[in-house]
């Protein structure tokens, strides 16, 4: 059974580790793209530093962080938020975690007032291109602003 809770500083290490080993999988440990992301080693401070963000941890019966997903301001006047950093360990993944996880990080994009859900992901990310597809994300031909993440190539939004 899977548990998802809000971040905790004990996921910490867990997450940059989930994060980097799944972009390296895919050979995007590259500048441009979150490996690099100063944040990643603190994502609980990250995510509690400002109303608006949430990060959710995917827990499975063991007590091991086998996902997460986080929401955060993207563009605040227009209440459009970004989904950031969903990552699932290769143990846990073809079971619907990432629709678990979109589910809670959606709902509280919702719950705050954002609008939309912007995110940006890379064309080697096959399955989370399909998964986002699937969820119901309309693509987009370009970023909606100019890009901190300059090798994701693939652009998504969803009204909330």
């Amino acid at each position: 059974m899977i548990t998802i809770r809000p971040i905790q500083k004990s996921d910490d290490p867990y997450l940059k580790k989930l994060v980097q080993d799944s972009l390296k999988a895919y050979q995007l440990d590259i500048p441009g793209t979150a490996y690099f992301d100063s944040e990643l080693a603190h994502l609980s401070d990250f995510y509690k530093l400002k109303a608006g963000r949430q990060y959710f941890v995917a827990i499975n019966n063991f007590q091991e962080v086998v996902g997460g997903a986080g929401i955060a301001e993207y563009d605040v006047q227009n209440k459009v938020a970004e989904l950031q950093k969903l990552y699932i360990d290769k143990k846990a993944q073809g079971h619907h975690l990432s629709y678990q996880l979109l589910d809670q990080a959606l709902r509280f994009a919702k719950e705050f007032g954002y609008q939309q859900v912007y995110l940006e992901t890379h064309h080697n990310l096959e399955t989370a291109i399909h998964v986002y597809k699937t969820y119901g994300f309309t693509e987009l031909t370009k970023p909606l602003k100019e890009a901190e993440h300059s090798e994701m190539d693939h652009f998504f939004v969803m009204s909330v």
